[in-house]
């Protein structure tokens, strides 16, 4: 039963990555060891992030749900992950759509087997059958949503003629929010499930709710873009 529970487990977890990878038509082209760079530029930059707390924000009592100003700043050190994912855009050759698809699957990828492939081997293997297992799976589903959007939000930030967009507010000052935004996620949503007494299903659906909101927001900056410089 808990190798059948693990093998779920699995099949959950690295099935959507491996569905988004075939059908973005990425093979094509030859992404495959952008992604692996991508994964490596990935584990640099959490390094470069525990480092940074490890120094300037050493480990205490308070619970990092709850919502204060330390905790803001420890947050913020997510913000190394734009410029991870902005290093990664810059070095893949091609059009957007492979820029963005390569960077936030080459990331979300290498989270996935950096920090759910262990916690699977051990726990989902255990004696006992735990719903936490279950869950962690479907919160990295929702992570690769938000990786790829997090991904075109940088791509979009970066194009110089962003604001060549007619709108009635400042296109780059709307991404530029929704970066901000996407950055400071778990914040918010833990700060949240904390005040609101929550249970971990419902901050699964809040996260993939909150991703989904912000995707469409991006999405229609990134369609109109596309179409404005002739990308499709």
């Amino acid at each position: 039963m808990t190798l059948y529970h693990f093998g779920n487990c699995v099949t959950l977890l690295y099935v959507p990555h491996y569905l988004t990878y075939k059908y973005a038509n990425l093979s094509e082209y030859g992404a495959f060891w952008k992604c692996i760079q991508g994964g490596i530029i990935y584990a640099f930059t959490q390094l470069c992030k525990m480092l940074i707390l490890a120094t300037f924000f050493p480990a205490n009592e308070a619970s990092i749900t709850t919502l204060s100003l330390s905790n803001f700043f420890k947050s913020s050190v997510d913000l190394a992950d734009i410029a991870g994912i902005y290093i990664i855009l810059q070095s893949i050759p091609g059009k957007g759509h492979a820029k963005v698809m390569t960077a936030g699957i080459g990331w979300a990828g290498a989270e996935i087997l950096l920090t759910r492939f262990l916690l699977l081997w051990v726990g989902a293997r255990g004696t006992e059958f735990d719903w936490k297992y279950t869950q962690k799976c479907l919160e990295s589903n929702i992570n690769l949503m938000h990786h790829i959007m997090t991904a075109a939000l940088v791509w979009l930030w970066s194009r110089h003629d962003l604001n060549k967009l007619q709108s009635k507010f400042s296109p780059f000052a709307a991404v530029s929010i929704l970066l901000l935004l996407s950055v400071y996620r778990s914040v918010v949503i833990d700060s949240l499930a904390a005040w609101l007494l929550i249970n971990p299903w419902s901050i699964i659906a809040i996260k993939g709710v909150y991703t989904i909101v912000l995707g469409l927001i991006m999405l229609k900056y990134y369609t109109r873009l596309s179409t404005l410089i002739g990308m499709y």
